[in-house]
């Protein structure tokens, strides 16, 4: 699963590879957001279509429906196998967002130390900017966040191609792809065909071991991605 993700880069850095032609609103800067160690439940800034243009918001990682308050945590993220269809997500499934980040951390078991799993740092091989697929409900027009607004990042099976065999992988789309999933004209079976079948594949991505002082949400800056021997 993807629990944890750094967004480092300044926001304009990721629009400027979305490429998008629909005018920005919202939390637009060059300025880092230098955040490396993004936690579940921390506001975070997600891109999502309104009828003003492409907004950029803070929004809560993490999301459930009214009915199922104080019933378990909200979920972070949704399997893409039932996202479509689940009665869970139905509110939200229309409400597509992009979260832009520069990679996510996957924990493994680490055979010389079996009390503490291995961290992985996971990001694209050619350096680029990864937008997860996202589905959420979203501050509207400027306004103050609501209580119930929140986003959860899609998830794919990792197919035996990526860290551990075993374990999900957040939907990276393309930038063309990822303009699409936005696009408040795409239909819902396009939408649903673009993260079930067109994430990109796990031969664009590279991993590699990092310290474990990632595990501790209160740690952050550049040494959690840096590669450890």
């Amino acid at each position: 699963m993807c629990g944890r993700f750094a967004q480092y880069r300044g926001m304009r850095d990721y629009l400027r590879e979305l490429d998008s032609e629909q005018e920005v609103i919202g939390l637009v800067g060059d300025e880092p957001i230098d955040r490396y160690n993004v936690a579940p439940s921390t506001q975070v800034q997600v891109l999502h279509s309104s009828a003003g243009g492409l907004v950029v918001a803070a929004v809560r990682w993490g999301w459930m429906p009214y009915w199922a308050k104080g019933k378990m945590p909200p979920p972070i993220n949704a399997r893409v196998e039932k996202v479509a269809e689940s009665a869970y997500f139905r509110q939200i499934w229309p409400h597509r967002g992009l979260v832009a980040a520069d990679g996510w951390f996957e924990w493994v078991k680490d055979e010389a130390d079996p009390k503490h799993k291995q961290p992985y740092f996971i990001r694209l091989r050619d350096g680029a900017p990864c937008f997860f697929a996202a589905i959420g409900q979203y501050p509207q027009d400027g306004r103050e966040p609501r209580e119930g607004d929140g986003f959860v990042i899609i998830t794919a099976d990792a197919e035996g191609g990526m860290v551990d065999v075993h374990d999900r992988r957040p939907v990276v789309l393309a930038p063309e792809l990822a303009r699409e999933w936005l696009d408040p004209a795409t239909t819902t079976p396009r939408a649903e065909q673009l993260v079930f079948y067109q994430g990109r594949p796990a031969e664009d991505f590279e991993w590699f071991k990092v310290g474990k002082e990632v595990g501790n949400v209160r740690n952050h800056g550049p040494r959690l991605v840096e590669a450890q021997p």
